[in-house]
């Protein structure tokens, strides 16, 4: 069974308001997620945080595989640190922007 989720968590962890999970996309491989989501912090804190991506494969009586993830903020490097500053600069303002998939970072699904 194919079955694939994200997981948003904006880190230093703020409780259980800091993870948001998308619905998961099943008996696809190219899922799309069209959600958004909304984290209730100050401007000014935003730039201490960071958002951490990361998709997972779900499977029925099996664990989770981790298939990849990417992390926006001040410690990115390169299009993901760019994109960290583009959104601190236009508060209030959709910035979107394509990230390739990493395989560090790897944060837990729970």
């Amino acid at each position: 069974a194919i079955a694939n989720g994200l997981v948003f968590w904006l880190k230093p962890d703020m409780g259980k308001k800091a993870k948001h999970k998308t619905q998961i996309k099943k008996k696809t491989l190219n899922p799309e997620f069209n959600e958004e989501f909304f984290y209730d912090i100050k401007h000014s804190d935003l730039a201490k945080k960071s958002l951490d991506i990361s998709v997972w494969d779900y499977d029925i009586g099996k664990s989770n595989d981790y298939i990849g993830g990417c992390q926006l903020g001040i410690t990115a490097k390169g299009e993901r640190l760019k994109h960290w500053y583009e959104c601190l600069k236009n508060k209030d303002k959709k910035i979107e922007r394509w990230h390739t998939l990493q395989n560090e970072n790897h944060v837990a699904s729970d």
